[in-house]
């Protein structure tokens, strides 16, 4: 009864969960598709099989998403106790774990914030419980808006790599542009007509400076092209965050189960009232059954 009672004044717990869909693998075809997807029913990984989602997990558990998270401002209701009435808490993650630093906060917030993924479905769930069923909500809408900055902003992809080139070798070819037609401008000053000139050299190098500049266009279009394309590639290179499950509000609590709690501790104390009584009939039982059993070997 006792348990009981104090089992009435632990605080709820509210869990929310968040579901993403796993992105389509590329590059898989023909046999190593089947191949990757009958492992991964027997929980195996072939490599090259995985989608481009697998390291979500490791972004998800990241220290750096995890400070992001804890440094967030949330607003949200909460008791202060059991039967307390509801209040409107206005604070970040870190105030609310009471953490003394920033290390140990990150240790907390593994009790808030849970990751997993699902081997065979690949499906992604991000869950988190508090005491509040705003913030869980909030912690887990928060954490994917973090993952998707991520991928945006810092993923680095093949298609990046090569805008980026392109950009730098773009600057330079322009440059050489702007340099021949400045040649061919100050040759033009003095020789207008040097395709009826008499002299042969005055024509061969005009029409060099001409085909010079000509090419050096060329390779400019050619390189903004290349350029552009490479800009596509980065955008399809990028991972979609496909969401099945945004994260609803919890209604229902998800802890403790109270008459779990009292259910054990009535068995314990029982047998604990039992045992107590006999236990010299106990400790006969046991400790002469085991020396009968070593005298008849």
């Amino acid at each position: 009864m006792l348990t009981a009672i104090v089992t009435l004044f632990m605080p709820n717990y509210y869990r929310s969960e968040a579901r993403l869909l796993p992105v389509e693998s590329k590059g898989l075809s023909g046999n190593l598709g089947g191949l990757a997807s009958a492992a991964a029913a027997f929980g195996v990984s072939v490599p090259g099989g995985d989608s481009s989602d697998a390291n979500f997990v490791d972004v998800l558990n990241s220290r750096w998403l995890k400070e992001q998270l804890l440094q967030t401002e949330f607003q949200y209701h909460i008791r202060s106790w059991r039967f307390g009435a509801e209040r409107i808490e206005k604070g970040t993650l870190y105030g609310y774990l009471k953490a003394e630093n920033m290390d140990r906060a990150v240790l907390g917030i593994n009790a808030v914030l849970i990751v997993s993924r699902d081997l065979k479905s690949k499906v992604i769930s991000i869950t988190a419980e508090t005491k509040s069923p705003e913030l869980s909500q909030l912690i887990v809408q928060r954490a994917g808006k973090l993952l998707e900055a991520f991928l945006q902003e810092k993923g680095r992809t093949r298609g990046g790599a090569k805008a980026a080139f392109a950009e730098a070798r773009l600057s330079d070819a322009r440059r050489e542009m702007d340099v021949a037609e400045d040649a061919l401008r100050h040759f033009l000053e003095g020789n207008r007509n040097f395709q009826t000139s008499g002299d042969p050299a005055v024509r061969l190098r005009g029409t060099r400076l001409e085909t010079d500049l000509r090419l050096r266009q060329q390779l400019v279009s050619t390189i903004a092209m290349n350029r552009e394309q490479a800009l596509l590639e980065e955008k399809n290179d990028i991972p979609i965050l496909n969401v099945l499950d945004p994260g609803s509000l919890p209604i229902e609590k998800s802890g403790p189960v109270r008459s779990r709690i009292v259910a054990w501790l009535f068995l314990f104390s029982g047998l604990l009232a039992w045992g107590w009584p006999n236990r010299e009939w106990i400790k006969n039982r046991l400790f002469d059954g085991s020396n009968a059993e070593s005298g008849e070997m």
